[in-house]
Order: C-alpha cells, then sequence, then structure tokens
C-alpha cells in the first residue's frame, strides 16, 4: 500500500438492518477498486469479510471486519459490521473504529428496525452519518419510497446527493446532484460512462439540489445570509458545507445504487472522497489525562506522542491473540515498547499488520486516523489504551449491553470440560457481550449473551476454534425452602454396640426468620444440659443440613434455630452424636414445620414504545409477573414489573418476536417468594424424577 496522510484517509462504517446489503455493498467496493479479482457472493460463502465458518453456514455477519481498499488519492477502511441483533456487541466495537456510519437501506423493503437502531446509535455518539440506498435494480425497489421514509423519519437533515436513472431492472446510472453529472453503466465494461441527465428528470434533480443547498445554508450563518440574497451557492461552497454538515451531524447525505451490479460504485467512492471527513476533521475524541486525572479532548493528528483504542480482540487458536486498534496520534511502530494505561502495564508491539477479511499484511507503522492489528499482546483487551509511558491518557471506554439470555452448558462428551474452559475463556476476551459463570449449586457452566443465535454461535465456536462440542440448556432455576411455623422439636441420636456407644440428645426450637436468608443459630442452653465442647458440632450439623431440603433437595432459607436443652452421657457422648442428632431435629423439624418452596423474583424493566405496551403487559401477565409502573423514556416506555425467574430464560427472544426486535430490557435479582402450589407440585415431582434417574 502506498503511504498516506492522516488526510486522505477515510474510515467508514457499514450499517443497517439485517439483510440490506452491506457485505455485497463492501464486496462491491472491493472488486471496483481492483482490490479483489473476483466478486464474492454471501449466498456462495466467498467474500472477503464473511469468512468464519458461522457466518457462512448462516449467511449472515457475525464478526465485523476491516476491508482496506485505494481509490484515486485516498485510502478508504470499510468496516462491515453485523446487522443482526445478537451481534450488536460487534457494531459498538465498529463504530468506535470510524468517523462516519454509511447506513445501508434496501430499496425494497425500506425502514426496518435495523436501521432504526443504527441511526439511534450513531445519533447518540454524535457520529457523522449518511444513507446508501441499495439493490435499486431489484423489483418492488423505490428509491422515492425509501427517501421519503428517511426523510419522515430523521428529519430534514437528509439530503440526496444521487439521484438513480431508471427503476427496477431498468435501473442503470446515477446522476451527482450537485455537479450535474450522468453517468450510466456499461454493461460491457463494467465501467460508469457520462451521459446527459434524462429530461424527465431535470426537474427532480434541480428539486434535490435545492434541498442540499438550503441543509448547508443552515448549517452557517454566512452562507444562510449569501443563500438568502442570492437563492443560490458556488459549487465549492455546497461541498465544504457538506463536509462540514456531515462531520457535525447536522446532514445526512443519501446515495444510491445497486452493488450486485456494480452500479453507482464509482459515484459513490467519489462521494466518500469528497463529502466524507477525514480523521483529522472530525470531532476530538473524549479522554483522561493519567497524570492530571482531567478529562481532555484528544483530536486525531500524526503530531504528537503515539496513542490509539483497541476496539476489537480476534481469538485465534493458531495465531493467537490479536488487537485491533486505531491509532489516534502519532505513529505505531513495530518493536517498540508501548503503554498499556488501562492496565498500567508495557506490552511489545511484535509484527503490526493490516487486515483485509482474515489476510493480514505485515507492516512497519501505522499512521494516526487508521486502523490496524498486533499479535500476542500479554495484558491488552478490548476498549483499552495503548500510549507512551511518558504521556499516558485514557480514551472514552466502549459501553457494551448487558447480557439478556443464559444457557448452561454441558460437554458433549467426557473429559472435555478443560477443553471447554480454555475455549470459553479466549472467546471472553474476543466478545465483551458475553459472560461466563459457575452455578456451583447445581454444578453447571453458565453462558450469558444478547440472544439465543448469539449463543448458538459462541457454541459453534467452540466446536469448530477449539474442538470442545457441547450441548445448550436451559439453566436450572436456583429455589429455595424454608418454613412457615413454629415447631419444637427433640433429636435423639443413640447407639450401642459393643465397647463405647454414641449418645446425643438436643431439643431445637424452628422458627422462620423475617429479617436475613442466613441460618440464625442461637445457643440458649442453660444449666450445662448440653456440655459447652458439643454446642459447635450441633451448629455445625445444622449449617450442613440447610443445603438440602425436606421437599425437593434445595437450601434452605431464612431459619431461626435455637438451641435450648438436651442431655449427655459422660462416656458415650461425642461430637459426631451430637451432629448426628442436629440432623435428626432438622428433618424432623422441617416436616412438622410446613415446609415451602421459594423461588427468586427478578425485577424487570422493559422499554418499547406505546404500540407495543398492551402485548408486553399481558405477556408478563401470563409469566405470572406483577407490573408495578410505567414511566416515559426518551420517547418510549418503560414498564417496570416483577417476574419469577422460571419464566424469563427465553425473554430475550419473547420480547424480540412481541416487538420486532424493537424492544429492549434489563433485569435483576430482587427477592425470593413463595412459589404457588401446583407449581411447587411440579417441582417436587421434578426433584424426585432426577433422584431416581
Amino acid at each position: 500500500m502506498k503511504d498516506y496522510q492522516t488526510k486522505n484517509l477515510r474510515n467508514v462504517g457499514i450499517v443497517g438492518h439485517s439483510g440490506s446489503g452491506k457485505t455485497t455493498l463492501t464486496e462491491s467496493v472491493l472488486f471496483y477498486t481492483k482490490t479483489t479479482d473476483r466478486f464474492g457472493k454471501v449466498e456462495e460463502g466467498n467474500t472477503v469479510s464473511d469468512y468464519d465458518s458461522e457466518e457462512r453456514k448462516r449467511k449472515i455477519s457475525v464478526s465485523t471486519t476491516v476491508e482496506p481498499c485505494e481509490w484515486e488519492h485516498i485510502k478508504l477502511n470499510l468496516v462491515d459490521m453485523p446487522g443482526y441483533f445478537d451481534f450488536i456487541g460487534e457494531e459498538i466495537q465498529g463504530l468506535r473504529a470510524v468517523d462516519v456510519a454509511l447506513v445501508v437501506v434496501s430499496s425494497v423493503s425500506g425502514i426496518k428496525v435495523g436501521t432504526e437502531k443504527a441511526w439511534s446509535y450513531v445519533n447518540k455518539n454524535n457520529l457523522p452519518r449518511a444513507f446508501f440506498i441499495s439493490k435499486l435494480d431489484r423489483e418492488n425497489s423505490s428509491y422515492e419510497k425509501v427517501l421519503t421514509q428517511l426523510k419522515e423519519k430523521f428529519g430534514v437533515s437528509v439530503v440526496p446527493i444521487q439521484y438513480p436513472i431508471g427503476t427496477e431492472t431498468n435501473f442503470k446510472g446515477v446522476i451527482n446532484v450537485i455537479s450535474r453529472r450522468a453517468r450510466i453503466h456499461n454493461d460491457k465494461t463494467g465501467k460508469m460512462e457520462d451521459t446527459d441527465i434524462p429530461a424527465d428528470l431535470l426537474e427532480k434533480v434541480d428539486e434535490c439540489k435545492k434541498m442540499i443547498v438550503e441543509a448547508v445554508a443552515e448549517t452557517d450563518e454566512v452562507l444562510l445570509d449569501k443563500y438568502i440574497l442570492e437563492g443560490t451557492l458556488s459549487e465549492e461552497e455546497i461541498y465544504n458545507g457538506l463536509i462540514n454538515g456531515c462531520t457535525s451531524g447536522d446532514i445526512a447525505p443519501v446515495m444510491c445504487g445497486s452493488a450486485l451490479m456494480e452500479i453507482g460504485m464509482e459515484t459513490l467512492l467519489e462521494d466518500i472522497e469528497e463529502c466524507f471527513p477525514s480523521p483529522d476533521k472530525i470531532r476530538p475524541h473524549k479522554a483522561i489525562d493519567v497524570k492530571s486525572k482531567k478529562d481532555i479532548e484528544v483530536k486525531v493528528s500524526m503530531d504528537g506522542a503515539f496513542s490509539a483504542l483497541v476496539f476489537k480482540t480476534i481469538a485465534d487458536p493458531f495465531v493467537g491473540k490479536l488487537s485491533i486498534f486505531r491509532v489516534m496520534t502519532g505513529k505505531a511502530k513495530s518493536d517498540t515498547i508501548v503503554y498499556n494505561a488501562n492496565k498500567e502495564k508495557q506490552e511489545k508491539f511484535g509484527n503490526m499488520y493490516f487486515l483485509r477479511g482474515k489476510q493480514q499484511f505485515l507492516v512497519s507503522e501505522i499512521i494516526a486516523g487508521d486502523i490496524g492489528a498486533v499479535a500476542k499482546l500479554q495484558f491488552t483487551c478490548t476498549g483499552d489504551t495503548l500510549c507512551e509511558l511518558a504521556n499516558p491518557i485514557i480514551y472514552e471506554e466502549i459501553i457494551f449491553p448487558k447480557p439478556s439470555i443464559s444457557m448452561s452448558v454441558m460437554p458433549k462428551s467426557k473429559g472435555d470440560e478443560d477443553k471447554i474452559s480454555a475455549g470459553l475463556t479466549k472467546l471472553l476476551e474476543e466478545d465483551p457481550t458475553f459472560k461466563i459463570s459457575r452455578d456451583l449449586e447445581n454444578a453447571e457452566t453458565i453462558i450469558s449473551g444478547i440472544g439465543e443465535t448469539h449463543l448458538e454461535v459462541i457454541a459453534s465456536k467452540l466446536k469448530n476454534k477449539f474442538g470442545a462440542e457441547v450441548l445448550l440448556a436451559t439453566p436450572k432455576v436456583p429455589y429455595r425452602e424454608t418454613i412457615r411455623n413454629t415447631v419444637d422439636v427433640q433429636g435423639k441420636h443413640k447407639k450401642q454396640s459393643g465397647g463405647h456407644g454414641q449418645y446425643g440428645d438436643i431439643w431445637v426450637k424452628f422458627e422462620p426468620r423475617t429479617n436475613g436468608d442466613e441460618l440464625e443459630f442461637v445457643d440458649a442452653v442453660v444449666g450445662g444440659v448440653v456440655p459447652r465442647q458439643y454446642i459447635p458440632a450441633v451448629e455445625k450439623g445444622l449449617r450442613e443440613c440447610i443445603h438440602h431440603g425436606v421437599l425437593a433437595g434445595y437450601p434452605v432459607i431464612r431459619l431461626k434455630a435455637t438451641l435450648h436443652d438436651g442431655s449427655y452421657h459422660a462416656v458415650d457422648s461425642s461430637e459426631m452424636a451430637f451432629k448426628m442428632a442436629a440432623s435428626m431435629a432438622f428433618k424432623k423439624g422441617l416436616e412438622s414445620a410446613q415446609s415451602i418452596i421459594l423461588e427468586p423474583i427478578m425485577h424487570v424493566e422493559v422499554t418499547v414504545s406505546d404500540e407495543y405496551m398492551g402485548d408486553i403487559i399481558g405477556d408478563i401477565n401470563k409469566k405470572r409477573g406483577k407490573v408495578l409502573g410505567m414511566e416515559p423514556e426518551d420517547g418510549l416506555q418503560k414498564v417496570i414489573a416483577d417476574v419469577p425467574e422460571a419464566e424469563m430464560f427465553k425473554y430475550a427472544t419473547d420480547l424480540k418476536s412481541m416487538t420486532g426486535a424493537r424492544g429492549s430490557f434489563t433485569m435483576s435479582f430482587k427477592r425470593y417468594e413463595e412459589v404457588p402450589t401446583f407449581e411447587a407440585q411440579k417441582i417436587i415431582q421434578a426433584a424426585k424424577k432426577s433422584k431416581e434417574e
């Protein structure tokens, strides 16, 4: 690759709804710029960006990939991101590496939930954005319909800087609205050729240009005054205004084409070069100066000390860990020592690479604004800042959504436990939206993620990358047992068999506790009826017993046990005998104190738009939940409820189908509550059956 300056770089993130044509657009640009010598197709599983076996199998992008190419005077880093909601973490990572988000919208299906989510995310993070209306060669495609939808949904900032020539199967070219240059696609040469603007489109092009001029004028007072006085602006003023308006997020340019037919790729590339900001033109990045502990803003620049943000990690069983980073200031150089300001550790930069899909190109330096990768860093993970030890700074952290669905992982073959554990740890480095926990009570490894597909992909990666096959199952509910009534029972252990016998005799009062879940043990023995040295054995015996209740074997909580009477034998009494007596008292006491089963109740907050409120509330009621209230939040409604955990394992999937993936929710443990009788019977039966097996 040529040597480039920061001003010649363009980092463009390709985002949008799953299936809108993002990967095909990336392939088309790579092929058109002669970066690749064949046009990869998603259906054929031979695209540059979807190289993972999971992506080929599922025909969707699962990971964010960087695809650099060169065009005229610029180096363009296309960052292709998944549109499928389970992989939102990948999109969040990718958007931290780019300067402009290009939202791809299908001209057939129009705005979908993925379009809205991408817009909402870039808006929240003040990222410059543009639209590309794709698939204009398809039947039932309509540029006008989608442009109207975009303007209605996202406001006046949406301006068409390109207009298509022809529709559906007759789509053949694109007009640059500002320069009024029309080009049609020559099927034989595959190139775009100049032509006159068709007479029936002249009025449309004038209308679009007026929209651009008005939008540009509104971003600058000097331009606004000139526009009011003269009624127009020069081409140079429009382009400068577009770059400034796009940089500030006040203008979202709309481009169009057909990636599959390669129509509009040249016009897209020209406008990326002319209208999209280079890294040194975008808003400064927020950071913390480690020495002064002050918030600072850092402009992307080749001047100054080296600093970079690691935005993604790849765990490869053969190559090892690959850290993908974007240089913010200075230059990254191979064979140098850098400082990880988050971990307060020094790292050695060995070989550095530019990545294109799974290909790696060795480089000796990477300049500010560019994206590269380095292998085998010891301490660094996603979101860390790398810099010079003398100038330590930390860039703003990447905030990832919390997992919303959990499954237990069971090895398919015995003896694979270590392989699974090692594989999961490696995958954890790669994916910050995925979590691992260990349920010691049920001896289960629990993995948590964004959705069912997310967890299925993790299971497949375990098999393909690390050779460990697993089964995914619904985790066991951590039920508890407690008592309703107060009882006073005797536990007497007496055994005589030649020589020393065993003798332990106690009276224990069991009561339900209202505050605190732990066992409260009270020593109320008077007059030495139970000798001092045996009282700890009674307490220990009871504490061991509470791990398994009498109904279904679940741990017992909210229990108070008062040891108040008993007797002993001078020769036959021992710690073991009193421990056994405690166990007998526990069993007898819990059976006669009316034991009940408790279930975990989760505090759930569901955020949806008004139209889904009825469905959400109805579903919560169906799940034995209680709606506690509703409150508005960012133009949406938040439903607050308490719902049993047993009903919530598949809620991420349920909510997705109820709201077309527009809803989101958070969940946290709140308390334990008694299980209704009919549910309790099912739990007891299941426990008996499992014991028999």
